[in-house]
This record gives C-alpha cells, sequence and structure tokens, in this order.
C-alpha cells in the first residue's frame, strides 16, 4: 500500500514540474531547488534508531548557526584520527561498522551529522554546506590522520582539502564527480524541463556563493598530494562507477578498488570493503593504479 502511495505522490510531483515550468518556471524552479536541498525525513528516522556504544561522546559544533551533532570515541585532540563523512540523506553513525576496526588501528575516530541531516539542526543543505561543516569540524579537531567520505560526503571531503585542512589519507566510498550530472538526474527523476537549468543553477548559487562549476572534481584533483583509495561498485545505480573512476584518473596517488553486486549504499559497510580499506590505511598495495584511460584497459 506504502509503495502505491509514493508512486501517487512521484506521479503528482512529476505533474506539477511540467505544468509548473510552463505557467510559473520561477516559482516552479524556486520549489524544485528546494526539494533537491531537502535531505530526506529517513536521515532523522535512521538517526534515532542508531545506538552508539558505551565508549561513544556524543557532543555538538556550531556551524554557520546550526547545531552540528558529533560522535567521537578516543582523543582526537591527543590521538590521529580518522573523520568519517556520511552522503546525502545520510547520517554519522552509519558508520558504525568501521569505528571498532579503525579504533583498533590506534586511530581515534570522529564522525557527525551534516546540516538538516540526523540529529543535527537544520532544513536544506548542498554540497557547499556539506564542505563547510567538514571544514569546521576539521579547524576543531586539526588536521586528520584519515578521511573517510561516502557518496557526497566523498566530494565534500574532496573538496575540503586546502591549506587549513587536510586528511594525510583519504578513502572515498561510491563518491560523486559531477555535480551537473547529479542535477540531470535529479531533473530527469522529477520530469523538470531543461531549459530551467540555468535558472535551477542561479537558485543554488544565491544560497551558497558557489557556483555549480567551482565544484567540479576534475579542478581539484590534480592538485592533490595524498594517497587516496577510491571504491566504488559497477551496480551502482545512484552514482555511477565512471565517477569513481574518474576520481583515479585525474588523482595522482589514487587507486580504484571495484566491487561488484553491492550497490551505492551496501557498498559502504560491505565486510570486503572494510578490510581493503584496512589493507590501505597499512600501507598495503590495493586496488588499481589508473592511467587516464575512459576504461580499464590501461590499468596496472
Amino acid at each position: 500500500m506504502s509503495t502505491v502511495i509514493d508512486r501517487l505522490k512521484l506521479t503528482t510531483v512529476r505533474t506539477g514540474f511540467v505544468l509548473g515550468g510552463r505557467i510559473a518556471p520561477k516559482r516552479t524552479v524556486n520549489r524544485a531547488a528546494r526539494l533537491f536541498a531537502t535531505p530526506f525525513a529517513s536521515s532523522r528516522s535512521r538517526a534515532q534508531a542508531a545506538q552508539g556504544d558505551a565508549d561513544m561522546q556524543r557532543g555538538e559544533l556550531h556551524v554557520n548557526g546550526e547545531s552540528i551533532a558529533t560522535y567521537v570515541w578516543g582523543e582526537p585532540s591527543s590521538q590521529p584520527y580518522a573523520l568519517l563523512a556520511h552522503g546525502w540523506s545520510s547520517f554519522g553513525l552509519r558508520f558504525l561498522p568501521w569505528v571498532a576496526r579503525l579504533r583498533a588501528q590506534g586511530l581515534a575516530v570522529v564522525t557527525f551529522d551534516q546540516p538538516g541531516h540526523g540529529h543535527s539542526t537544520g532544513k536544506l543543505c548542498t554540497l557547499p554546506e556539506f564542505i563547510a561543516t567538514i571544514r569546521a569540524i576539521g579547524a576543531h579537531y586539526g588536521n586528520a590522520a584519515l578521511a573517510v567520505g561516502h557518496s557526497l560526503g566523498g566530494a565534500a571531503v574532496t573538496l575540503a582539502q586546502d591549506e587549513a585542512w587536510h586528511a594525510e589519507q583519504l578513502i572515498l566510498v561510491a563518491p560523486a564527480a559531477d555535480m551537473k550530472a547529479a542535477a540531470r538526474r535529479f531533473f530527469r527523476f522529477v520530469h523538470l524541463a531543461g531549459y530551467l537549468r540555468e535558472p535551477f543553477y542561479a537558485w543554488l548559487h544565491r544560497r551558497t556563493g558557489v557556483h555549480i562549476d567551482e565544484l567540479q572534481l576534475e579542478r581539484k584533483l590534480p592538485m592533490l598530494g595524498q594517497p587516496a583509495l577510491i571504491v566504488h561498485d559497477l551496480d551502482d545505480t545512484d552514482v555511477p562507477w565512471g565517477e569513481g573512476e574518474r576520481y583515479a584518473q585525474h588523482w595522482a596517488g589514487a587507486r580504484l578498488y571495484t566491487t561488484e553486486g553491492l550497490g551505492h549504499r551496501r557498498v559502504l559497510d560491505a565486510p570486503e570493503v572494510i578490510e581493503a580499506a584496512l589493507a590501505f590505511v597499512r600501507g598495503e598495495e590495493v586496488g588499481t593504479r589508473v592511467v587516464g584511460s575512459p576504461n580499464l584497459s590501461l590499468c596496472v
């Protein structure tokens, strides 16, 4: 029954965007952009259901007027620490399967909920806010020994690297690389007309002060010197595998670890992925080096 209701709601939304794009394009763009920037309610409900352990310290930081929920294991002020950044409509404790394994490597662990996600305040959130929150967490705890990002969190962790804050190693799981491609997928999903794309980008620019062209990862990747492991599943229907491959193509210190049959979400806590990530942290060779090829024919 709920599936039927969800389909009816989606049909109503799509019909509204098709008609609105013709009759009231400005209002329709504003509505669509707000929908694009609104995390799913499931982020909060799943965070409420997630349980930490006795060693977890709950806290909060104030970032750009929002209260950001934090979850800490160990003493990141005195230990090397791993920063774990969740993806769109997810939450920090989604990384619980990683925590004990990272602690066993001698790392403190810090994760958090982005604005509008989990236990953090806020209603709207976009990639620039993802980046700003990561930088604020980094400013509080200092440079990280390791940063792990999933999906949009992978893009945000990468774009957050600068002189003020960085991680010595990065692991990106199913990372998004092309924000314009993500917008196109959204447009197709809600049946929004293509001629509204530039006003849609302009709305995001007005909200964040960042133009979508500044969020294209190819601009950032050649400047990064840290070692990185890119994990992406061939059956990912949310963020295509080719976007993960793009990281490895343009990032000199990156290697690509490809899985199959895990999709976009199960790949994050699959045992074989966590094992590969820990091997990478220990300095072992994991994955393949991609030498600027659109396919893997030139991998060594």
